[in-house]
């Protein structure tokens, strides 16, 4: 990638610094960590597997990451102006979850203040007109997200946050082209309302109400089109999947399912099973090696070796040869954190297609036939980066076993033989080079050899009689 005019005008020659540099910031574009479309809720689902099996889910750096992303899109620097959002901007920095509830506590206090403007009706009294300041939505975000128990008591909050984000954007919509502080005010309110609902959904589909979900996803990603970064089509994918609704998936596929996108595990994995789909349950790899391959099994195999390369890791967790956890709040694409995250919620989809997980489990293992060194070179994606292990052990926690790219493993017959021969042509060259030395080298180790047998002969000899020995040695 070139940076304005700091780019060579030849190539620099392997191994300098200015190609090790080139590497580096490859390698750092490649391990670029996303929030986790899916990601659960921390009070309502993270907390309580806390709490009954003792174990944190979550890593200091996974939420270290969210830290950033609430600052990056809840604040901006008109908050010094509301006393509610001065409080907030100082909780998303607060590394104790429960400084983080009391600061949204106090900042919803602040909004019950009422503010009294006297209003002169005559010279010898006055009356007080109450105003109540604008609920605050974050306030009622990190409540929702972290103090509620429940998927319920979460859903309640963000209708809270729901109704004073809306007032908010509306009213910094209006402002936004009246200088640079209001148009930021109106980014910021615009990522929080879009949050909000993506949310609202997300509780919708939690609670069983898919349909309803479905509808609102829809209805965001046409209000926002161009917020793209929240990955709301992933969601959407999961929800029409839940519902069997197949013509709606392709029809999500053709249109993100781009070559000028970025693809996901869940975008490579969806169209591998919606093509595994349509052969699955007829098929048999006893039949299919007689026959060959028809039109059909042919595109949902290449669909599945298309999606074993981008991310490896996710056949062992949809065949269940590796146990799921929860999903982190980020993932790295085609890390084991990306397989984690979609085998959680897609597993159930594989199971319902009959067959699918049968022909995967036939064709998966082939992609590394295919590509002979997948770290250093790819078929249908560029190749497979070595440092997602380093992150992904950031990401997910301890008690993990962290998944690594599948080396291709060479037949025992073949590892003998290459050791076989690479070992009779050192004899060789060394018995050509220095022939007395071997000569006396081989005459120990065949002493040594055979020293056992001499052993057990002489043992033989004293305990017999020399007659019968005599006659079984004519023998």
């Amino acid at each position: 990638m070139r940076h304005g005019n700091m780019a060579p005008t030849q190539p620099a020659p392997a191994g300098t610094s200015a190609e090790r540099l080139r590497l580096a910031k490859r390698c750092k574009q490649e391990c670029k960590v996303w929030r986790n479309p899916l990601n659960l809720f921390r009070g309502a689902e993270y907390n309580r597997y806390t709490w009954v099996t003792g174990r944190e889910p979550l890593t200091y750096y996974d939420m270290n990451l969210s830290a950033q992303d609430h600052q990056t899109f809840f604040t901006c620097d008109s908050d010094h102006l509301r006393p509610a959002d001065a409080i907030m901007q100082k909780a998303w920095r607060e590394r104790n979850p429960q400084a983080r509830i009391s600061a949204a506590h106090e900042a919803l206090e602040i909004n019950e203040i009422r503010s009294r403007v006297e209003v002169p009706l005559i010279a010898s009294s006055t009356i007080w007109e109450i105003k109540l300041l604008p609920k605050c939505a974050t306030a009622y975000i990190l409540l929702a997200e972290e103090e509620a128990t429940t998927i319920a008591e979460a859903e309640k909050l963000f209708k809270q946050a729901l109704k004073a984000g809306d007032g908010c954007y509306r009213r910094s919509q209006q402002l936004q082209h009246h200088g640079s502080q209001y148009e930021a005010q109106h980014r910021r309110d615009t990522n929080v309302l879009v949050y909000i609902k993506r949310r609202l959904a997300m509780c919708a589909r939690r609670l069983g109400r898919t349909r309803e979900a479905v509808k609102m996803m829809r209805d965001l990603m046409k209000e926002f089109p161009l917020l793209s970064m929240f990955n709301i089509h992933e969601n959407l994918l999961e929800a029409l999947l839940e519902l069997q609704a197949y013509a709606d998936v392709q029809a999500v596929l053709a249109k993100y399912d781009d070559i000028s996108l970025p693809k996901s595990a869940t975008i490579c994995y969806t169209a591998a099973l919606l093509k595994a789909r349509a052969v699955s349950d007829k098929f048999s790899p006893e039949a299919a090696s007689r026959r060959g391959l028809s039109t059909a099994e042919m595109n949902a195999v290449e669909a599945i070796h298309r999606a074993v390369e981008f991310n490896p890791h996710v056949p062992k967790y949809l065949l269940e040869m590796k146990s799921l956890i929860l999903p982190p709040e980020h993932i790295l694409k085609r890390g084991d954190s990306e397989a984690i995250a979609y085998a959680f919620f897609h597993l159930a989809h594989w199971k319902r297609v009959e067959g699918a997980l049968n022909l995967l489990h036939c064709t998966w293992e082939g992609t590394f036939r295919m590509i002979p060194y997948p770290l250093e070179k790819g078929h249908l994606f560029y190749p497979y980066p070595i440092c997602t292990e380093t992150a992904d052990r950031e990401l997910l926690p301890s008690f993990h076993e962290v998944s690594v790219y599948p080396k291709k493993e060479l037949p025992f017959f073949i590892l003998f033989t290459a050791g076989l021969c690479s070992f009779t042509a050192m004899l060789a060259l060394l018995t050509h080079q220095f022939p007395e030395l071997m000569g006396v080298f081989a005459k120990a180790f065949l002493s040594t050899l055979f020293a056992p047998v001499n052993f057990v002969m002489e043992k033989v000899e004293s305990i017999l009689p020399s007659s019968l020995w005599h006659q079984l040695t004519r023998i």
